[in-house]
């Protein structure tokens, strides 16, 4: 498994927190700059449309929030994996990269569709605007196993995820910015999971296993591209 650094409970809660209003301030932002114009332009129809664009993708970026970041319920909470599509589609409709989204829909450990949600933040932080990125959920019992392509060029996997995954992170070296990929991380490892990143020169892949599904899974993540 991946060797994390150690991260208080209430410092993970606040560098998340700190992540999400950075995700939500630029709608919300915009929102109220539209209103703002109204204010001067009653019925100005770009005004309006500021305010509809910036509202849906605000509340797009919410309900992702909730499921990719959120206790959704209580600790043995299950999550339908058709609402983790949904609300990946949603996010996803504002965001850089094209979504396909592959396999079946069932009800999971709420830290599978999480996982699934936060390691596609990352392959979307990965492409330019205009790619693909394609979700491919290959099995969801007895255990996960699912695979998440980028697809363009140039590809600029987050160095924080390579240094999370290459074990070169120390804890004060975690800040908002990099608390998405060590979450994304630590949800693999309490879902008993590896990740692996395989990247070419036009598609990167994460591959997610069983931990102890192969000799290969158990040596934690194997980084096969040069950085």
């Amino acid at each position: 498994m991946t060797n994390l650094p150690a991260l208080s409970a209430p410092d993970l809660a606040a560098l998340l927190a700190s992540r999400l209003c950075h995700d939500i301030i630029s709608p919300v932002g915009a929102i109220q700059s539209g209103l703002e114009l109204l204010d001067d332009m009653p019925d100005d129809p770009e005004s309006m449309a500021l305010v509809r664009s910036s509202t849906k993708s605000a509340v797009a970026k919410l309900q992702f929030a909730r499921i990719a970041y959120g206790a959704s319920g209580s600790s043995t909470a299950q999550i339908d994996m058709g609402d983790a599509r949904t609300v990946a589609e949603g996010w996803m409709a504002f965001e850089k990269a094209n979504l396909q989204w592959s396999g079946e829909r069932a009800y999971v450990p709420k830290n599978i569709a999480k996982l699934v949600l936060n390691l596609l933040v990352v392959a979307n932080a990965s492409v330019p605007r205009g790619r693909e990125v394609e979700v491919s959920i290959e099995r969801l019992e007895p255990t996960a196993r699912f695979t998440l392509r980028a697809r363009g060029k140039p590809l600029r996997v987050p160095a924080k995820f390579r240094e999370l995954l290459a074990g070169e992170t120390t804890p004060e070296s975690i800040d908002a910015h990099g608390i998405q990929p060590y979450y994304a991380l630590l949800l693999a490892r309490e879902a008993g999971l590896s990740v692996r990143l395989e990247q070419g020169e036009e598609e990167v892949v994460f591959h997610v296993v069983p931990a102890d599904e192969s000799e290969e899974a158990l040596r934690s993540v194997e980084i096969e591209a040069p950085r």
